[in-house]
């Protein structure tokens, strides 16, 4: 009869995986990638004062410094503990093109020249940015 194993995190799988992880995050590109990307996740938090955003695209401002700040916030946990993050590596994706639609879906068409463009500009590289930090967690050696 097989036992269960009550306590996951101590599996030597799980373990093996996030050492894995966490060995191949060390590196200078995954580096350089996650400073990018809470750069760019920053950029995006104070963009409305930044760029100035208008006092009617205000929604657009709340909106850009929640998803700025989450950004900001996923790409510290990468770089600080992608073995246990790693799992939420496509966020900033989603969250880069979420920005890129904004101005569009938040303001109906109302967005001044300068919001649109930040965003767009933001958005892709974030999208690119997360792209690349998806990149450690897809990479395995295989052994033979």
């Amino acid at each position: 009869m097989v036992r269960p194993i009550a306590d996951l995190e101590g599996h030597p799988d799980i373990a093996g995986l996030r050492a894995h992880y966490d060995q191949v995050s060390e590196t200078p590109a995954a580096r350089v990638t996650d400073g990018a990307l809470m750069l760019a996740g920053l950029y995006l938090a104070v963009s409305p004062w930044v760029v100035g955003f208008s006092p009617f695209e205000a929604n657009l401002s709340v909106n850009n410094f929640i998803c700025g700040l989450a950004i900001a916030g996923l790409a510290y946990s990468f770089a600080v503990a992608y073995g246990r993050s790693h799992g939420l590596a496509w966020v900033p994706v989603v969250l880069g093109v979420w920005t890129i639609v904004t101005p569009w879906v938040i303001q109906r068409g109302y967005a001044t020249g300068g919001t649109i463009v930040s965003n767009v500009i933001v958005g892709v590289i974030t999208a690119l940015l997360g792209l690349a930090a998806m990149r450690p967690g897809m990479m395995t050696r295989r052994k033979g």
